[in-house]
């Protein structure tokens, strides 16, 4: 299937923040970076908010979509167990540009919003009480610490050892 220009840009927008951060995101750096032309990129997206958001949106449904291929379907026609492992499974290998989209979305309610459905599809809910199941917020947090450490850390986990700690992760949730 051939790849349509706004994913073009939204791909090579993705490429310039893993290289040179967020801020350097600009249309003219992006028009170099994707080929096209500025009055191109602008037709697409009129502001750079607009392109933050598209981009927010496009790099959160890669995720979302890399975890439905895990899970068997989309978030409502898997059950709690699989939805979580489906998470944990593909919330691993992260990259700068995710790491540093996700930071920057934390400031802007917009884009923000973006992330939180996501993770209101797949993941489970905080506990609000003492008796809630605890168990399966550890392993959230397991699972997000896993992803930081991943994206932080320059020598990555040898693959046998990050799949030991995926699974018994996804075993704290049982």
């Amino acid at each position: 299937m051939r790849q349509s220009k706004r994913d073009t840009i939204l791909d090579a927008a993705k490429r310039l923040i893993q290289r040179e951060g967020v801020t350097a995101l600009t249309f003219e750096s992006l028009a170099t970076e994707s080929g096209l032309t500025k009055g191109g990129l602008l037709y697409h997206f009129p502001s750079r908010d607009d392109l933050l958001r598209g981009l927010h949106a496009h790099v959160a449904g890669r995720w979302e979509q890399c975890m439905e291929s895990e899970a068997g379907g989309p978030a409502g026609e898997v059950d709690d167990d699989a939805r979580f492992a489906a998470f944990v499974r593909s919330s691993q290998f992260p990259d700068r540009a995710e790491l540093l989209l996700m930071l920057e979305a934390v400031e802007n309610p917009a884009t923000n919003a973006v992330w939180e459905d996501v993770y209101r599809r797949w993941v489970p809910d905080t506990p609000a009480a003492v008796d809630d199941d605890v168990m399966t917020f550890i392993a959230r947090l397991a699972a997000d610490g896993l992803w930081l450490y991943e994206s932080l850390e320059s020598q990555k986990l040898d693959p046998a050892v990050r799949e030991r700690v995926v699974e018994e992760i996804i075993r704290l949730a049982e």
